[in-house]
């Protein structure tokens, strides 16, 4: 058997996420994972496990996720990916595939993984970009300053427990996490970027970082607020869960290859 790494993009705005949702008595919900498993099983008729690195939400898309599966079909990696892209929706594609050793986890071998999360302020209507991008990007009515913001994210670097920046942290081992990197910059469209990498995150983590450097661009909390929110491990204190469209994975790192996948 070969184990082979994928590297996948998609639109995450008609699937509920990348893991796969079985539903007693019914039809399985549409799912990154349960997609790419079913096409894989028709077009090779074989019976696969997708492993992916990062369990995107609802309405989450990813520029480059990554997954695993074993198989026994001898082809080069560039056929494999035309092949399963080629049955695959439109709101999904393999854009790469190579064989790897045998030991590749996904998960377990990931360095850091980089997300964005993309909005535009001072939208007229707070609950709707532009016709064009309202999928991709999130809107809200206030204009913020993303020097504020910026002052804030700066205090995100580092090792520290981030319980006050998830939604749920009931089925976590431990809620310490490190972040390499957190930035916002105004784009030339005019949009805000807001660009976390880390060595994970928890559940709707970068979510509510965006909002809580919202809730500080707006001017409703000061930078060094995030202090607080970290060291009280209180949820209360941070901002909104901003909305699952304007997040996007960008890349996960792992170490054999030294690059971004």
């Amino acid at each position: 058997m070969r184990r082979w790494k994928l590297t996948v993009a998609y639109d995450g705005t008609h699937f509920h996420g990348w893991q796969r949702q079985e539903v007693p008595g019914g039809e399985p919900l549409r799912t990154v994972q349960g997609v790419l498993e079913s096409t894989i099983r028709s077009t090779f008729s074989i019976d696969v496990r997708v492993v992916g690195a990062s369990r995107t939400d609802s309405g989450v898309h990813a520029r480059a996720q990554v997954a695993a599966f074993d198989c026994g079909i001898e082809i080069d990696g560039e056929r494999l990916a035309r092949a399963i892209s080629a049955r695959l929706p439109d709101d999904v594609a393999v854009i790469a595939a190579e064989p790897v050793h045998e030991g590749f986890d996904p998960i377990g071998d990931c360095v850091s993984k980089g997300y964005r999360y993309t909005f535009r302020d001072a939208c007229p209507n707070a609950h709707r970009a532009g016709v064009f991008e309202r999928l991709w990007v999130a809107a809200t009515p206030h204009a913020v300053d993303p020097a504020r913001m910026q002052a804030a994210a700066g205090l995100m670097v580092g090792t520290h427990d981030f319980a006050g920046l998830a939604h749920s942290i009931e089925d976590r081992a431990t809620t310490v996490r490190t972040i390499h990197g957190c930035s916002v910059r105004r784009m030339p469209d005019g949009t805000i970027a807001i660009d976390v990498s880390g060595t994970g995150f928890l559940h709707n983590m970068v979510r509510i970082l965006a909002g809580t450097l919202l809730d500080v661009g707006r001017g409703h909390r000061e930078p060094g607020h995030v202090r607080t929110i970290l060291a009280s491990r209180d949820r209360s204190l941070a901002g909104p869960t901003m909305p699952a469209q304007g997040l996007c994975l960008e890349w996960i790192l792992y170490p054999k290859t030294g690059r971004q996948a």
